[in-house]
């Protein structure tokens, strides 16, 4: 099954949060816990706020207290000035009143008295004061630390100059916009929460669920195919993919530099393949590489071999495992246990596990089943087991019951392919018939094939060439014209026939295929000697004119199924080719009698003998016998489609004419006979068509009939292409075939003799 994509980036994420199916359950929690850090960021913002709001507060009083502090500052330095002035100090003692009238004396730190009369100096004297102190030290109010009062330095003039007050900015501002970008910010997670989570849930949840999810798909198993008996001719069975990881085969990785080429030379001999190839699987061009499929379909004992090669390898120590990489994917391997046998019929199934032909791609919906599958959550590659999984059984196929009788295929398969080999021909086929069911018993074709391994299959050889091959009859095709002959009452069997050399019809001069002087025959010595002369002047009398003569024959044709398909619904099935008698040819009017200028397929000329063995009931050849599904209940087929050609009196006689081929000394096909059985056949001889020039080269030899005559049971047809070596005509190659296949197939059915006698009808007349 093919991985679903995986998201990247953002839709990533989202599948890692946002789940589907059965998390959404798990949604609305996570929804409130976001909900909820969200109002609780909210809160704490509000805290926040309160606190930076008492702050300020706190620097505002401070601010405050400094201004005061800096305008008693200044009041102080108003005083310092105004007391610093000369004459501060005697202004101060006249407002106090403590300076008595006349000239004060004055006595200095030395012991001098200023400003007594009678001194030295009759200048009054004057009170400088007390010498300015160099500073002044400013007691803090209470609640300042004595530290935060500067001291104020008195400068050099006397005057202490007014400092510029401290002004602190206001921190509200920068709180509203700090706010308000934290609630912008917040703004936004909302509401792109809402829209994951409200809006666009949906979307966001498939996308999510395409990586967080993912879906195997569960194989369903293969209905099995068997014959008629229940013998399994097709079987579905485990088998694995042995795959390796090419990082774990290098030099970093074991410590050693011909990793690869050591684990091939382990694994070529059991895979059968060649170890130049493994080791260029093993050591790919992209070195990122992680995957590499060594070999498919294989059996579990080849990977019980690899494992305990593995195992043995990871007990040595000091020696690298070079096997560690080496694993195995479980597949299925559609297995069918009888080699070659009925593989034209069966087909195969080619590497998408599909039914490549035969009865596996006929019956593809019916074999295959319905596949199911689980669906699960995972992480990093793992199954969460707590996420809970949906399954989807898998129904199985249905096993199919086949016509065939296994032994019977058996015996026609070998017979056709040791007379293909012994005459160098290119092709051979053998049908065997149910003669009242119209069910087949074999379809055998050679040279075959063996579906368990097509790689050394010949591409000529796949299908069913009984059924695909389209060729020209020959004398075996004259049965119907016979039939056609009686039914129309033109003549009876025993109708003088003057079968002269050579017979001129239109633009062509025919004759038959042994040169004779005129012969004097009944039509049964006809059509037991084979005379397309005989054939050509027998079937002129089916109508008043020729072109009248060809449409009855014509009509005949189609009511025994030539120029149409079988009602097999086989793939790849031709209808062969029969136009219509308008179309005929001057040459074809004289040589489809005789089995020329039309062509058919194996099984349709099988069944042409089918429907003279039956009393003149043609019944449309089928090959299923029923299905049973899963249940183990068991569906019969449908009951095939019957069209009577000609009356039971016409087959009859057709029947006993047949006999004449085989049983009077004259017949061509005295080597068909079986002791003990009335056997009634038809051997034929046709210039072949090569299908790759469009020309005549080669001969189609064939031989039909079925057995017992008088109770017919069993058809068998035979037909073999550009024999090369040896014989050409049907009796000579066809006919032991036809005997050793009806031989065996009588006995595997245990259809005794009837021990009536041969309908011996005669063949010449004596004019």
């Amino acid at each position: 099954m093919p991985r679903k994509p995986e998201l990247k980036g953002r839709a990533a994420r989202l599948a890692r949060l946002f789940p589907a199916g059965r998390a959404k359950a798990a949604r609305t929690p996570f929804v409130l816990l976001v909900v909820l850090l969200l109002g609780g960021g909210l809160i704490g913002l509000l805290v926040l706020n309160s606190a930076l709001s008492e702050g300020s507060f706190k620097l505002a009083d401070l601010q405050k207290r400094t201004q005061n502090l800096t305008d008693e500052e200044q009041a102080l330095q108003r005083d310092i000035d105004a007391y610093s002035s000369p004459d501060a100090l005697q202004r101060r003692a006249h407002e106090l009143g403590m300076v008595p009238g006349g000239d004060p004396a004055f006595l200095d730190p030395d012991g001098t008295v200023r400003g007594v009369p009678g001194a030295a100096s009759p200048a009054p004297a004057v009170f400088e004061g007390p010498p300015a102190p160099e500073s002044l030290e400013l007691t803090p109010p209470p609640g300042l630390p004595a530290a935060s009062a500067p001291a104020v330095r008195r400068p050099s003039g006397g005057r202490v100059p007014a400092q510029r007050p401290l002004r602190l900015g206001s921190p509200r501002p920068r709180l509203r916009l700090v706010g308000l970008a934290l609630g912008l910010v917040l703004a936004v997670f909302v509401v792109r929460l809402l829209q994951v989570q409200a809006v666009e849930a949906s979307a966001y949840a498939a996308k999510a669920e395409v990586n967080r999810y993912v879906v195997h798909t569960l194989a369903a198993e293969r209905g099995g195919i068997t014959d008629r008996d229940g013998v399994a001719l097709a079987v579905s069975e485990d088998a694995y993919d042995i795959t390796a990881d090419p990082t774990m085969f290098s030099a970093k990785q074991l410590k050693i530099a011909d990793g690869p080429e050591r684990a091939a030379a382990l694994l070529a001999p059991i895979l059968g393949q060649d170890q130049a190839a493994l080791v260029k699987k093993l050591r790919p061009a992209d070195k990122n590489s992680r995957y590499a499929r060594l070999a498919t379909r294989q059996t579990p004992q080849v990977w019980k071999q690899i494992k305990d090669l593995k195992s043995a390898l990871a007990q040595k120590t000091g020696t690298a495992n070079v096997l560690a990489g080496v694993f195995a994917d479980p597949s299925s391997q559609r297995v069918y246990p009888n080699g070659d046998l009925a593989a034209g019929i069966l087909g195969w199934v080619n590497a998408e596990g599909q039914g490549g032909g035969g009865i596996e791609q006929m019956l593809e919906k019916q074999l295959a089943g319905k596949n199911g599958k689980i669906r699960y959550a995972q992480s990093g590659g793992r199954e969460v087991p707590t996420a809970g999984s949906a399954e989807t059984p898998a129904v199985p196929g249905s096993d199919v019951e086949l016509t065939i009788d296994r032994d019977i295929q058996w015996a026609a398969q070998d017979a056709i392919t040791q007379q293909v080999k012994k005459s160098k021909a290119d092709r051979g086929y053998v049908v065997v018939q149910d003669t009242r069911t119209g069910q087949i018993l074999a379809m055998a074709d050679a040279p075959g094939f063996d579906p368990n391994d097509l790689s050394k299959a010949d591409p000529a050889a796949l299908g069913n060439a009984a059924v695909q091959d389209a060729y020209e009859p020959g004398s075996t095709a004259k049965v119907m014209s016979m039939a056609a002959v009686l039914q129309e009452n033109a003549a009876t069997p025993l109708t003088h026939v003057v079968v002269p050399n050579r017979l001129h019809r239109g633009d062509r001069l025919f004759q038959d295929d042994v040169d004779h002087a005129t012969w004097d025959l009944t039509l049964n010595g006809v059509l037991a000697k084979s005379s397309n002369i005989g054939t050509i002047l027998a079937t002129g009398q089916l109508g008043k004119t020729q072109p009248q003569a060809n449409q009855v024959l014509y009509s005949y044709l189609r009511k025994f199924g030539i120029g149409g398909y079988t009602g097999l619904h086989f793939p790849g099935e031709t209808p062969g080719i029969l136009a219509p008698p308008q179309k005929w040819s001057t040459s074809q009017q004289y040589t489809i009698p005789f089995g020329q200028g039309f062509s058919i397929n194996a099984l349709q000329a099988a069944s042409v003998y089918s429907t003279i063995a039956n009393g003149g009931v043609r019944v449309q050849p089928s090959l299923i016998r029923g299905t049973k599904g899963p249940d183990g209940r068991f569906t019969p087929a449908a009951k095939p489609e019957e069209t009577r050609v000609v009356s039971a009196k016409t087959a009859k006689s057709v029947a006993e004419m047949l006999e004449s081929v085989v049983d009077d000394e004259q017949g061509t096909g005295i080597s068909a006979r079986i002791p003990g059985y009335n056997v009634a056949g038809k051997t034929g001889t046709a210039n072949r068509v090569d299908p790759a020039t469009g020309r005549y080269r080669g001969y189609t030899s064939s031989f039909a009939g079925f057995a017992p005559a008088d109770k017919p049971r069993i058809t068998v047809y035979c037909a073999i292409q550009n024999a090369t070596s040896g014989g050409y005509f049907g009796g000579q190659i066809c006919g032991p075939i036809y005997k050793k296949v009806m031989e065996f197939a009588l006995k595997t059915l245990q259809v005794p003799p009837t021990g009536a006698p041969p309908a011996n009808l005669p063949v010449a007349y004596k004019p």
